[in-house]
């Protein structure tokens, strides 16, 4: 089953997102296996991200990636994130 996850870190900039994009990209695990969508919005300083999964566990795996990315960039969550099942046609 699909999920979607959505983020609100606190006071996330334009400059931050982007270093977590490069990152990544460094990794060699970018873009990472099983998420299908993902979007970055609002406003600079409060941005957003939302996110379609194949499945909690590719999330849950590219966590091991992606955490120690967003503490060395200092971005914190405000909250934990939301996740849903999601029912998607293609």
């Amino acid at each position: 089953m699909s999920i979607a996850v959505r983020y609100h870190p606190r006071n996330l900039t334009v400059e931050q997102y982007e270093e977590v994009v490069r990152r990544e990209e460094a990794t060699g695990k970018f873009p990472p296996e099983g998420r299908e969508h993902h979007v970055c919005f609002g406003q600079d300083g409060d941005l957003r991200v939302s996110e379609i999964w194949a499945s909690a566990e590719h999330l849950q795996a590219y966590g091991e990636v992606l955490m120690p990315i967003l503490a060395e960039v200092g971005v914190q969550m405000s909250a934990e994130p939301e996740v849903f099942e999601v029912y998607m046609t293609r």
